[in-house]
């Protein structure tokens, strides 16, 4: 009699929640049953990389001449050794990326690195070291939230790696990205980091092989990401890049 009326109350209160705080899509917040992930709508419209990339640059390819290196990287070879995205920033990732961003709202973010946990854990290992790029102090200040950081905090706790947020930084002498385009991006960013320690011997994570990687939220020309890399790469270990999407246009 106990039992029933205990499995009872806890049923009212599941509907009481229920109808308190409906289930809604973590992506476009509408109505949803509480056994989906996701709307139907919403999960149709998440674009994941194409397998076939370049593995140096992480540009999608054709599937003859995957894994590259695609012609740009025979051109001029990137500093890191590979390249990984989960995402093309288009439809839901895009409006998850930037209301994160914008307004601090994470839920939809979540959800997709959630969704990714698989391939997260098969990119990186425990013994992995998450570098994030370091934001300008004026976009720290506007927002409230260093977003490389806080996507490598969240990964870390997937993966089980560790992040060090300290080692890679800004020095400052650097125009706003956002004013710039194309060639300019890559020169405006030639000077905009630094090692803050030249010393590597207190980052233990590397001694079972673990990876160095720079972490960054999108890419679109990927000179952040490059010059990121490249100072990075003046610790003489090997440099891995991510970024949680990628701007692509069909060409």
């Amino acid at each position: 009699m106990l039992m029933s009326m205990l499995a009872l109350s806890i049923k009212v209160l599941q509907t009481v929640k229920t109808l308190l705080f409906p289930y809604t899509c973590p992506l476009c917040a509408k109505p949803l049953d509480e056994t989906a992930g996701c709307c139907a709508t919403c999960l149709q419209s998440i674009h994941t990389i194409p397998h076939h990339t370049c593995q140096s640059c992480g540009v999608p390819l054709h599937p003859s001449l995957a894994p590259g290196p695609c012609g740009q990287c025979l051109k001029k070879p990137l500093p890191q050794q590979q390249t990984h995205h989960l995402y093309l920033y288009k439809t839901v990732v895009r409006h998850a990326i930037l209301t994160w961003k914008l307004q601090g709202q994470d839920a939809g973010l979540n959800f997709l690195l959630q969704a990714a946990a698989p391939k997260l854990k098969h990119i990186f290992s425990e013994n992995d070291l998450l570098l994030p790029v370091p934001m300008p102090l004026y976009r720290m200040r506007r927002s409230g939230l260093h977003h490389s950081a806080d996507l490598c905090l969240k990964i870390s706790s997937i993966v089980g790696c560790q992040t060090d947020t300290t080692l890679l930084r800004r020095t400052g002498n650097h125009t706003r990205q956002s004013a710039l385009q194309g060639k300019a991006r890559h020169t405006n960013l030639r000077q905009a980091f630094m090692l803050h320690s030249p010393s590597f011997h207190h980052l233990c994570p590397l001694k079972n092989k673990g990876k160095i990687w720079v972490i960054d939220d999108i890419l679109t020309t990927g000179a952040t990401l490059r010059h990121a890399c490249g100072v990075v790469a003046r610790l003489k270990q090997p440099v891995f890049a991510f970024s949680f999407a990628r701007a692509w246009h069909d060409r």
